[in-house]
């Protein structure tokens, strides 16, 4: 009996690895085409608008990874029983940690990440073109975003623990919202 659930767990993890790996693969094509295509034909200021929205988004998408993993599920099971609209679904988040935190703070996150590397690549391109600069802007560009990036979601963290319910319970709302 025992070994027959632990069969079953490591078939769901093996199942869920397979759809996040195919869920992060199309995701990077759609927002890689759509980002370095889109910012390529941009000028240089919307360029890096666009660089630093990504950086945000994957900072909050972060920040809704750590949140949900650190939430009490039991403040949400009181607002369920006054029927709070949402608890019900962050219920089901906080229940669903691990791959809610793997989507937000690995798959988004991580794209974001990587799509932020390849902006600032183009961006760096367009500088170097338009003003004429000798050297390699790139290692300076690459070095902005991944300050900008870290101590973004390091501030994010302290964010997520200190307010994981309010946090949880907004994205509830709106998953609640979605699905009506």
């Amino acid at each position: 009996m025992k070994k027959n659930i632990e069969n079953k767990k490591e078939h769901s993890n093996l199942k869920w690895v397979i759809q996040s790996f195919i869920i992060t693969f199309i995701l990077s094509i759609v927002f890689a085409y759509i980002s370095t295509n889109g910012v390529s034909n941009l000028s240089l200021i919307p360029a890096i608008l666009i660089l630093l929205v990504v950086i945000l988004l994957g900072i909050f998408f972060d920040i809704i990874g750590v949140a949900v993993t650190v939430a009490n599920e039991q403040e949400f099971h009181a607002k369920a029983t006054k029927k709070v609209a949402g608890s019900k679904d962050s219920i089901k988040l906080i229940k669903n940690a691990p791959k809610v935190a793997n989507i937000c703070a690995d798959v988004i996150g991580d794209i974001c990440g990587v799509l932020s590397g390849a902006i600032s690549a183009l961006i760096a391109i367009k500088i170097s073109s338009q003003f004429e600069m000798p050297f390699n802007i790139q290692f300076i560009l690459s070095a902005l975003v991944s300050a900008l990036t870290v101590s973004g979601k390091a501030f994010g963290k302290e964010i997520a623990n200190k307010n994981s319910t309010e946090i949880v319970h907004k994205v509830g709302i709106i998953i609640n919202k979605f699905k009506k």
